[in-house]
């Protein structure tokens, strides 16, 4: 057993008492090493170590023994614990002082763990249970350059406007019930002619239900349609929080394989094996970026009618495309319906603003409505009217098309610094969206690139956490929305450097 037991020696006598005593320093995590596996210790103890950094067990700052004494208390050889000590050295997880010790180095934030699946018998009934892995990155550092997907940039005119919108509301008097569960016709009104000129869904007022959000909409079409062990198909890899809500729901997950052209329509399943509905993001794939080509979309459309299926089409990042034409959307492509159409204002403007949609046909939208009524009630009134006004003045589209001319710069700028390293690690999905996939190759450490652009102060995103099974490739999921020009510069120059740094490195050990 590893542990974080700071204890000091007994008191000294004479003249030793007059030295400073180092004190002893104890690790007890459980450090289970198994001399029967074919892993050797050294990758097994490597790897546990790594493991209670990451998640905080062993915090940032903290000393730890001498590769003597772990070496002792574990009972392996010294030659052992200092190739893990000088792993971990090299991988930006430990720090050494000459004179003072190994320290866990205190540039790492630690990753918070998952939500457990169960819970221990003692615990209360009613939280033993839970089917949620939500990983949570923590707070940034000021002076890190994160690229976090989903983060925007809302430049000063676009806040003066929304300012000016807002501020009209505090003048207006506030309903004193509960308003339209479906949403105001204030909003839904005008949102409907926007779809149909933006993105050729034609639909009515009727049509539309007023979201927190595409997370709220998933889940209410979740529990609109699944019943305990429905068959659920989600892009592998994809988005993390959709595949969460489905298996809370008690639904079970067919991963849809992803390439280029978006997701392979020639391998779904038919007939009974076909699943209840299925998730996809064919406008900017996420988290790779593609898009899903037009005969692949008909080709679906056509599938969903054969075998009964529900498409959820969360039409993600559809807004911003650069030197490329628009793609139509599934739910313009098909008149029968079987696809629910999910928006949201979060990306167009901020994640701040919890506001988005959801387009569906009847009966199913009735009954969207009505689970609505038992989970929320209704979207903020408020909210909805400043929204409703911002699109009816056009400050929407003239904020849309203002933006599309920055995401553009940034685009330009993440490509081009990354260029240096296109041979080693090309840049994928940047036709569209605001976010792009960096391919890693397999002779590179994926933890490694993490571990070492973080100590240079820029936050990228590995790809594994995006697979709901085991990855079959690796590389790095860069959001460059929330992002000025200069910081995607910096924090790419950064990025490009330690991928050179690492490949020829692994070249020169070759």
């Amino acid at each position: 057993m590893l542990a974080v037991n700071f204890t000091k020696t007994s008191r000294p006598s004479g003249d030793d008492a007059m030295r400073p005593q180092r004190p002893r320093i104890e690790l007890d995590l459980p450090i289970t090493l198994d001399r029967t596996k074919k892993t050797s210790l050294e990758e097994q103890l490597l790897c546990q170590v790594r493991q209670a950094i990451l998640l905080g067990q062993l915090s940032a700052g903290m000393r730890l023994p001498s590769t003597r004494s772990l070496a002792a208390s574990l009972g392996i050889s010294r030659t052992t614990t200092f190739a893990v000590y000088d792993r971990l050295l090299a991988e930006g997880y430990l720090s050494g002082k000459p004179g003072s010790g190994t320290f866990v180095s205190s540039d790492l934030q630690p990753r918070q763990p998952a939500i457990p699946t169960s819970v221990s018998k003692g615990a209360p009934r009613w939280l033993r249970h839970t089917s949620l892995h939500i990983r949570d990155e923590g707070p940034l550092q000021a002076e890190t350059i994160s690229f976090r997907p989903g983060a925007t940039f809302l430049p000063r005119t676009s806040q003066i406007q929304w300012q000016t919108t807002w501020k009209r509301m505090a003048s207006v008097s506030l309903p004193t019930d509960y308003t339209n569960p479906q949403g105001e016709m204030a909003l839904r009104v005008p949102l409907s002619t926007y779809l149909g000129r933006a993105r050729g869904v034609i639909c009515t007022p009727e049509d539309i239900l007023i979201t927190t959000g595409a997370t709220e909409a998933i889940d209410l079409i979740a529990r609109a349609t699944l019943t305990p062990g429905a068959l659920v198909g989600i892009e592998e890899p994809g988005y993390a929080k959709a595949r969460q809500i489905f298996l809370s729901h008690g639904a079970r997950l067919l991963p849809l394989i992803v390439d280029q052209d978006g997701i392979r329509v020639d391998q779904l399943p038919t007939g009974n094996a076909a699943p209840v509905l299925i998730y996809v993001t064919p406008s900017h794939q996420y988290p790779l970026g593609s898009r899903l080509s037009t005969s692949r979309r008909l080709a679906l459309l056509e599938w969903a009618r054969t075998n009964d299926v529900l498409i959820i089409e969360d039409d993600y990042d559809s807004e911003f495309r650069f030197d490329t034409p628009p793609l139509p959307a599934l739910a313009s492509l098909d008149t029968s319906r079987p696809v629910v159409y999910l928006g949201t204002f979060s990306k167009i403007l901020t994640p701040a603003i919890r506001c988005g949609y959801l387009v569906a046909a009847q009966p199913l939208q009735d009954r969207l409505t009505q689970i609505k009524m038992l989970t929320e009630f209704h979207t903020s009134w408020p909210l909805q009217q400043a929204i409703a006004n911002f699109l009816t003045e056009g400050h929407l589209e003239r904020h849309i098309r203002r933006m599309r001319q920055h995401y553009a710069q940034c685009r330009v700028a993440l490509h081009m610094t990354l260029g240096q390293t296109s041979h080693i690690a090309p840049l994928q999905g940047i036709e569209a969206g605001l976010h792009a996939y960096l391919a890693l190759p397999s002779y590179l450490d994926e933890q490694q690139i993490l571990s070492l652009v973080r100590k240079k102060g820029v936050v990228v995103y590995p790809l594994r956490d995006f697979f709901a099974g085991t990855p079959n490739r690796q590389g790095l999921v860069l959001g460059y929305g929330g992002l000025q020009k200069g910081e995607i510069i910096a924090g790419a120059t950064r990025l490009a450097d330690v991928i050179a740094l690492a490949a020829n490195e692994t070249r020169a050990d070759k």
